[in-house]
């Protein structure tokens, strides 16, 4: 039970992560030296850019945070309805 919640906190925390990267994006003039900005792309780059790929454009606009968002959201529904 108590990994189950470590695991729903976890995806809560990269949920956060993922969202602070997406208002990264539109920072106009970003530092990518910043360790900050540089581990927020660091974690999330390995699970976003499989999904971007995958995708097809659309008109220039990145829906794989979107994507990810939808997939903790139905894991953590998952989660909950079967340990809770």
């Amino acid at each position: 039970m108590i990994i189950v919640q470590m695991l729903l906190f976890a995806l809560q925390i990269y949920s956060f992560i993922v969202l602070a990267r997406v208002l990264l994006t539109w920072l106009p003039n970003l530092d990518y030296e910043n360790p900050i900005v540089r581990f927020l792309y660091q974690a999330t780059e390995p699970v976003l850019k499989p999904i971007r790929d995958a995708l097809p454009p659309m008109q220039g606009m990145d829906l794989s945070p979107l994507v990810v968002f939808v997939g903790i959201f139905i894991l953590q529904r998952v989660l909950g309805s079967l340990f809770f």
